[in-house]
């Protein structure tokens, strides 16, 4: 059972299920119509919204406004390898923000998925930051 759900909002959900699934070990949970989709990856729940939907996260706001991909806010999948997941990862054409760069934590490298939304791919360096740790 999913503890964490977060929205993203995304120009095409098969796109955007095919990269999670394909790419990122996510598993299909629902996919009841063209502009929403549900998928898991241990504890987190990826919420899928294509903008100006039908239904929920996708509508246009009161003043008009339509959620829109992009942003810098994301979530992060902890890696045991970063190296190797980047090279599979770039091998199948996957855009990149950056390098790999690390921190006081570890190794960390931003991926966009196929709308533009960051996923944060993280290697702990230190035992304390990996959360089973705690």
């Amino acid at each position: 059972m999913a503890s964490v759900s977060v929205r993203y909002i995304v120009d095409d959900v098969d796109d955007a299920i095919a990269f999670y699934c394909g790419h990122l070990g996510f598993t299909e949970i629902m996919h009841p119509a063209p502009t929403f989709a549900m998928l898991t990856r241990g504890a987190l729940r990826l919420v899928l919204s294509a903008p100006g939907g039908p239904g929920g996260g996708g509508q246009a706001m009161p003043d008009g406004r339509v959620p829109a991909p992009g942003g810098w806010n994301r979530f992060t999948l902890e890696v045991d390898d970063l190296d190797a997941a980047v090279a599979s990862l770039r091998s199948a054409g996957v855009g990149f923000r950056n390098d790999v760069v690390s921190g006081v934590g570890g190794r960390q490298v931003l991926v966009d998925d196929p709308s533009g939304n960051p996923v944060e791919l993280f290697e702990p360096t230190r035992p304390e930051a990996r959360p089973s740790s705690r």
